[in-house]
């Protein structure tokens, strides 16, 4: 599986969406906020290093700006799938990331609002319509928030490593959740988040590389 991949389980999260619309949706909103919450840490975060502290610093976070570079690696394909584009995060609901190569896209989460966009098609949804793929966005909000409590009610987390070489894993709890992504790993050094992993249940595996860029 990719970050857009063809899921069996997918419309159980969002039942009547098109089709390219529904691919992988769950899996590019973690890659998406969990990428722009960590985008930008105070260096007096790293003053007592642990779980709580890290919490605390997300939640000092109010916007992000960030590039990003991934790659997806299936398995019936030889080399890696390749984009990039932009991220960006408002506080406290706003999400977008913009695809710009190979080919324009946005995805953008807006209070209970989901906007895709690929050329001239626009999909809009209500996150209330589809609450499986709501609850997982709202819990990745919580690690926007710093909302510890909200992110253990989606995720067993773990972190390692120190302020200089660090990586924080998060494990669905959901069965649900489990069948699409295995694992999320996000790692970085100091005060930069320098990648996130997203292993998918089949083993395909995304990994985007992070560059912060001035909020604009």
């Amino acid at each position: 599986m990719t970050l857009f991949p063809e899921l069996p389980q997918l419309p159980a999260f969002a039942t009547g969406l098109p089709r390219r619309a529904a691919q992988g949706l769950a899996s590019a909103l973690a890659a998406l906020t969990i990428g722009l919450a960590l985008a930008a840490f105070s260096p007096a975060a790293f003053a007592a290093w642990d779980l709580q502290q890290l919490m605390d610093s997300l939640a000092q976070n109010k916007s992000g700006h960030a590039s990003f570079v991934e790659k997806k690696y299936i398995a019936v394909l030889d080399r890696p799938v390749e984009s990039s584009g932009e991220l960006l995060y408002t506080a406290p609901d706003g999400l977008e990331k913009r695809t710009l190569k190979p080919k324009p896209e946005s995805m953008v989460v807006n209070g209970d609002e989901l906007l895709i966009e690929r050329g001239r098609q626009k999909h809009r949804l209500q996150l209330q319509a589809y609450p499986e793929l709501a609850a997982f966005i709202d819990s990745i909000r919580g690690t926007l928030a710093g909302d510890r409590k909200a992110l253990e009610r989606s995720y067993r987390l773990s972190l390692e490593g120190s302020a200089e070489r660090w990586s924080l894993q998060l494990l669905p709890l959901d069965e649900k959740m489990q069948a699409v992504i295995q694992r999320i790993t996000i790692a970085g050094m100091r005060d930069q988040v320098r990648s996130i992993e997203i292993t998918q249940a089949d083993g395909d595996r995304s990994v985007m590389n992070i560059d912060k860029l001035a909020t604009p």
